[in-house]
């Protein structure tokens, strides 16, 4: 986090722990302000990768999973990369400014993907940069999160992964209600100041929550090498294109879709406890015996009582047994619907 904007936010309530705001001072306020009202959030807990160069279109849409050349400067999209053997590495929000493609991805993962992705560059006229100190991400969801976001902006996106520009900052749309603003750190403090007048300051985990209910996972260490994007919902949310050439682990996932060979899913739940499940735990059923029949992939405290999860299950355990976090004598899941078919 960019010192100056961490100094910003502190003067401004938040409470940061390990470079990420937990709260700004009453938690179970925020809960409900999630909920019911207009939050505003720092995404610092994310990493921005910036690619640059004249091939790096090319490169990005030879390493991905969806299909960038669809990238334009008024749409984002959601992507995945991954091994040879099709199991996702790294989950990303992608959109495209004015210095190059923008790829978001957990901050956990920033290090070791970006070293990873290096290694492929060989001649290409790509350059990959962190972009994460020099750059703010902000959220901003709710009733009156649009209504907002057009006092504070000259424009902004109509449709659902529209990306809008202007001097100070780009807007991408990711809900009807809910929008994702990235600026320089040197603009995010203005930025704050009039998006915070009229919502409600939260920490990082009220929009982690966001994520898990509109069913948008992130892979985090403690995920990676676990799925292919299939089961994580990808293909749904236009995280993979099946029309596009190779790219990594391509003909492992494109067999998974015209084979039917795909036996897990993600699925929204909650989970009564007062203690949070935690990416990587697993999950179990009484008709798979000896192993574990899930995975718990994001959790966050629910406004309506301990946590909801994403969390990807055997298809047939789902539809037919009950589903129990970490034991068979854990705490069941109660499976919520997701806001698009599967």
């Amino acid at each position: 986090m960019h010192a100056e904007w961490q100094q910003h936010l502190q003067i401004a309530g938040a409470r940061i722990e390990n470079h990420v705001v937990s709260h700004f001072g009453n938690p179970q306020a925020e809960l409900h302000a999630v909920q019911t009202g207009t939050v505003l959030c720092d995404l610092s807990h994310f990493s921005l990768l910036l690619f640059s160069g004249e091939d790096s279109r090319a490169f990005l849409h030879s390493q991905l999973s969806s299909d960038v050349q669809n990238i334009t400067m008024s749409t984002a999209q959601y992507s995945s990369y991954c091994t040879p053997k099709g199991r996702v590495l790294a989950s990303f929000l992608l959109w495209q400014s004015t210095e190059g493609y923008c790829a978001q991805l957990h901050g956990s993962l920033r290090e070791s993907i970006q070293s990873r992705l290096a290694k492929f560059v060989l001649r290409s006229k790509v350059k990959i940069v962190d972009a994460s100190g020099s750059h703010v991400s902000l959220g901003l969801a709710g009733n009156n999160a649009e209504m907002l976001a057009k006092k504070c902006f000259v424009a902004i996106p109509q449709s659902v992964l529209g990306a809008a520009h202007d001097e100070s900052a780009t807007i991408i749309r990711l809900a009807p209600n809910r929008f994702q603003i990235i600026t320089a750190a040197g603009h995010a403090p203005a930025v704050w100041e009039k998006l915070s007048r009229s919502a409600t300051a939260v920490g990082n985990l009220r929009w982690d929550w966001l994520n898990i209910r509109y069913g948008i996972p992130v892979i985090t260490s403690a995920t990676q090498d676990q799925f292919v994007p299939q089961m994580l919902n990808m293909e749904i949310l236009g995280a993979v294109s099946f029309n596009k050439g190779c790219y990594p682990g391509q003909e492992v996932i494109a067999r998974a879709q015209y084979l039917g060979m795909l036996k897990r899913r993600m699925y929204l739940a909650n989970i009564q406890s007062e203690i949070s499940p935690q990416p990587g735990e697993e999950l179990f059923s009484r008709d798979v015996q000896g192993q574990a029949s899930g995975m718990i992939v994001n959790a966050a405290a629910s406004p309506e009582g301990g946590y909801d999860v994403l969390a990807v299950i055997q298809i047939a355990s789902a539809q037919t047994e009950e589903i129990h976090w970490k034991s068979l004598s854990g705490p069941t899941l109660k499976l919520l619907p997701l806001p698009y078919s599967v």
